[in-house]
Order: structure tokens, then sequence, then C-alpha cells
């Protein structure tokens, strides 16, 4: 029995370690930072560093997969991360057209009727708002500032904005931006308002995604110390700012990116039929030029 005992007892322990490696480009060799590291089909992820090196905790027979915009996905196992190489994607280049903006009309939608606003740790979770492209918007169809809600406990806290086309099932398709949309955001309470006029970004017909990513990096961790009074033990707890703050809306839907893949999150009746509910939305809203 002495044998089985510490049989079972490694098994125990080789569950979950902390995995460490490096995300390169393929071919040039650079470190890629900020890109996403996701346990397929699980609520655990991480970030790159602007090093590239990242740490996350898994089981090492798990996969992860690496997605970085700019760069094809790549699944690995967790055990085979020491240094992870992605390839570019190629993108079919337009002809690119310079726009004449007159910015003498501004728009600002998304506003939300319920002016409540709630902030919550969403993990390492993407969450989206869907902008749906309405007629009016001809007369106004620049997009030209982005505006996040935010609570953040450190000064200068680095997120990611992501801003999707629709495909054709309705889910987050395509990025609109070759480039990560990198910026930071002050400690606080606050309303962020970003430029977005030099992507030259027009509302698409078919509306889009706007996604806020917090990034699970050391300079966006702050740890705390709590205390059992029950048994007198303390741990550690850690956490990522910033929080992005929420209002809670009628949807027929949600959209979260998580475990490496969108997320489709819908309520049905008794009849199997879907049906509006009140959910979570991120307090995004986009300001919109002629």
């Amino acid at each position: 029995m002495k044998h089985l005992y510490l049989v079972f007892f490694f098994i125990g322990i080789s569950l979950s370690a902390q995995i460490k490696g490096v995300v390169k480009d393929s071919i040039t060799g650079k470190p890629i930072p900020y890109a996403n590291i996701w346990v397929e089909n699980e609520n655990i992820g991480a970030s790159t560093e602007e090093n590239g090196e990242f740490v996350i905790h898994t089981n090492p027979n798990k996969n992860l997969i690496f997605t970085a915009l700019g760069f094809e996905k790549k699944t690995l196992k967790a055990s085979q991360t020491q240094v992870v190489k992605l390839a570019s994607k190629s993108y079919q280049l337009d002809d690119v057209v310079i726009f004449k903006k007159k910015e003498t009309k501004i728009i600002e939608i998304g506003k939300s009727k319920n002016a409540i606003y709630q902030a919550f740790d969403n993990g390492p979770r993407i969450d989206v708002k869907y902008f749906p492209y309405l007629l009016r918007y001809q007369k106004t169809k620049f997009i030209k500032q982005v505006t996040v809600e935010t609570d953040s406990k450190i000064e200068s806290a680095t997120v990611k904005i992501h801003f999707y086309s629709v495909d054709a099932n309705g889910f987050p398709g395509e990025e609109l931006l070759t480039k990560d949309f990198v910026v930071t955001v002050p400690n606080g309470v606050v309303k962020n308002i970003f430029n977005v006029s030099d992507f030259n970004m027009r509302m698409p017909k078919k509306g889009l995604f706007v996604g806020f990513e917090k990034l699970i990096i050391e300079k966006n961790k702050s740890e705390t110390t709590l205390t059992n009074f029950n048994t007198n033990v303390t741990s550690t707890k850690k956490y990522y700012s910033p929080l992005v703050l929420y209002n809670l809306e009628e949807r027929d839907f949600l959209f979260t990116f998580s475990g490496g893949k969108w997320n489709k999150e819908i309520q049905y009746d008794n009849a199997n039929l879907p049906i509006k509910r009140m959910v979570y939305e991120p307090a995004i809203n986009l300001i919109l030029t002629n």
C-alpha cells in the first residue's frame, strides 16, 4: 500500500504545473509581445510579456492555443511550448484609398439607457459589444473614437482594443485592424477616449463587434494578502488591472472569447426557442464622424 500511495501522489502533483515559454516570429525570430495563450476549451489564459515570454499554470498534457494579430493560430501540447514560433499571416492587400473626412458632424453610438455601471473581474476572456449598422450612419460613416469605461487599481494599465467584422454566422469574424491597438488606462474609474481616426475605418454594412482585452502580464498584476480568521491561514490573491465597467442590458445573446474560441451564450424557453435576457455588456461606445 505504501508504493500505491506514492504512485497516486506523483500523479496528483503532475496534474498542474507552471508552464514557461517564449513566443517568437518564425521568420525574424523576434519575440511577439501581448500574444494570447489559452488552455483549449477552458477559461484559463495568459498573455506574453513585451519580451515574448509567458507563464501559465495547467496540466502539461493539455493543449495550449496561441494567437496573435498578424500570425497564424497554433495549437501545441503544454509540455512542448518552451519556444513557440508563429508563422506570419498573409493578407490580401486592397488598394489604399484615403478618404477625405470633413469631421463637421459627430455622433456617439452604443450609449446605454441604463446609467448604472458595475465593475467586476471577467478573468482572461475577451468580451465584445455588437454595434449594428443603421442607415442614418451614412452621414457619419467614419469611426473616429472608441470609449471604454474602466476601473484600474494601478497607473497606466495596458490593454488591447479589438475591432471585429461579422462573419456569415453572425459571430465575431476577422479583425478589422492589421496590427494590435494597445492602449493604457489611468488609475481610478475613468471614461477613456481613444482616437482611431488614423486607421481610416468605416462602419461596415453588417455592423461590427468591439472587444476589450485585459492583458495578463506582470505590469498589470497586483497582489493582496487575505487571512482566514477561522483557520488563521494567510494566502495571496493575484488580480490584474483594469476592470472594465459593464451595463446590464436586454439581449438575445452574448459573445465571449475564451478557451481559444468564440462562445455564444444564449438562453432558451421551455419550447426551446431563444429568449431575450439581461446580460452584462461592456461599457464601450463608438464616436462616428463624417
